[in-house]
């Protein structure tokens, strides 16, 4: 089999491993080969014991089913230091029911790693330490079924918990899982509310069957990235705030505020930071240790929070 051939071999694997259902003719647009060429791949991966089906007439294509077994796996020298990374990472917990496994996956691997490629993964675990975090952690099996409900596009209900400790019955669209921290967070379209949301994945309970196969939306303008962490500061929390800065929006910007919040510029020596927290107590303590004078314009409860505050603060002092 020539280099050309192999390489596009994982192309094509790599395609149908990123979603449900192929097209031939979009497999072929996107080798640049003729939908014989796809047939002809299609059969040789066959071979090597990927179990590919394949639908015939209008509409027909491609789609990568559950084998047997495992099928063999190709990874480069980056690859493989990379999944014995992450499977080191996950021994060490955040996901709860695939510690032990991924311990018996990382000695599998390192027996086949090559010398030089498992000086590296032994450097790095013999000279770091981890330090075990607390907190709540998602089942894996969870955590799988989210995945594969973002990549089908289906509708996916679930129980959710909300801060307060009341349940609520929800459906989305899923769109991505995002992991930030030790928390994974789905971003997806709440269909009673007609606007995109985010949820903790650890406080989801899904219900099964998932479906109906529904059609793609366009994500949130400003990325999936961006969007979760403007909920985290600003529109996840019960409590929130006006603050005057006296000092303009780019100087705020420059000494790192936005990250406490949204900033409005207002005029050449002052702009307003928008701010949101879990408490009043812990709104006042974050905001007394920014280095600007400020205002509390509202609302009047943190201000008496600020001023309890400077009061322990200065008897502390002596």
């Amino acid at each position: 089999m020539s280099t050309t051939t192999s390489s596009r071999l994982l192309r094509l694997l790599s395609l149908l491993q990123t979603r449900k259902d192929w097209p031939g003719g979009e497999l072929a647009e996107r080798l640049e080969v003729s939908a014989r060429t796809v047939r002809r791949d299609v059969d040789r991966l066959r071979e090597l014991g990927y179990p590919i089906r394949a639908t015939m007439g209008t509409g027909g294509g491609y789609q990568l089913g559950v084998g047997a077994a495992l099928p063999p796996l190709l990874l480069d020298d980056e690859e493989a230091v990379a999944v014995a990374v992450g499977l080191r990472t996950a021994a060490q917990g955040g996901v709860r029911g695939i510690e032990e496994t991924s311990v018996r996956a990382l000695a599998k691997l390192l027996m086949v790693l090559p010398s030089r490629l498992r000086r590296r993964v032994e450097a790095l675990g013999g000279f770091t330490v981890p330090v075990p975090g607390g907190g709540p952690v998602v089942g894996a099996d969870v955590l799988a079924l989210v995945a594969g409900v973002c990549r089908d596009g289906e509708r996916l209900r679930f129980d959710y918990e909300r801060h307060d400790g009341t349940v609520a019955r929800r459906v989305t669209e899923p769109h991505r899982l995002v992991s930030r921290g030790r928390l994974w967070y789905l971003v997806a379209w709440d269909n009673e509310r007609d606007d995109w949301r985010t949820f903790r994945v650890d406080r989801m309970r899904p219900l099964t069957p998932t479906g109906p196969r529904v059609p793609p939306r366009d994500p949130p303008a400003q990325g999936v990235a961006a969007y979760l962490a403007e909920r985290m500061n600003f529109h996840m929390w019960p409590h929130r705030a006006r603050v005057r800065l006296f000092v303009d929006a780019e100087e705020a910007e420059r000494r790192g505020i936005g990250a406490y919040g949204r900033l409005e510029p207002e005029d050449a020596d002052s702009c307003v930071l928008e701010v949101a927290g879990d408490s009043l107590r812990m709104m006042a303590c974050y905001l007394a240790m920014l280095d600007v004078e400020m205002r509390v314009e509202e609302p009047g409860e943190l201000r008496a929070e600020m001023a309890a505050l400077s009061e322990r603060l200065r008897r502390a002092a002596g």
